[in-house]
């Protein structure tokens, strides 16, 4: 797909991005709809604050067909800094044309050029796409045990 253009969001990007990121949330995820002012703020912050973390997107014709995040942190035992891989999505119409490995080889390639100690990511359980995915790109399961708290 040689007419694939993945790069960094701008704020010309916004409008069609926060669609994406619906349709990721909303009807991938089944999560509750953001408020339009909150996801913009969001966005907005990512572009502002280019050392909190970006988002890259995949453009084919003009339009944007999907996007991935990455959030920067520190890593204490590495002395360094890490990113997180918080999302990678692309519209149903378009995968299996190797975009998500585009923006995750993308994304890869960021924190490398830019001495990062590495990326983490995780995925639901149940997400056998995306796993795949992933082995695919050479990650491997971490020695960690993920815990949350709402």
């Amino acid at each position: 797909m040689d007419n694939i253009n993945i790069r960094p969001v701008t704020k010309n990007d916004i409008p069609q991005l926060l669609d994406l990121m619906c349709q990721y949330i909303v009807d991938f995820y089944k999560r509750p709809r953001p408020s339009k002012d909150s996801l913009s703020n969001l966005v907005n912050n990512l572009i502002d604050n280019p050392r909190e973390g970006l988002q890259f997107v995949a453009e084919k014709d003009n339009e944007l067909i999907g996007f991935a995040t990455l959030y920067f942190t520190y890593s204490t035992l590495n002395v360094k800094r890490q990113a997180i891989l918080n999302d990678l999505f692309v519209i149903p119409e378009m995968r299996r044309k190797k975009i998500g490995e585009r923006l995750f080889l993308t994304c890869l390639s960021y924190i490398r050029e830019n001495n990062f100690v590495g990326m983490v990511w995780e995925t639901a359980k149940d997400n056998y796409v995306a796993q795949s995915l992933y082995k695919k790109m050479g990650g491997i399961q971490s020695e960690w045990i993920h815990y949350e708290i709402n």
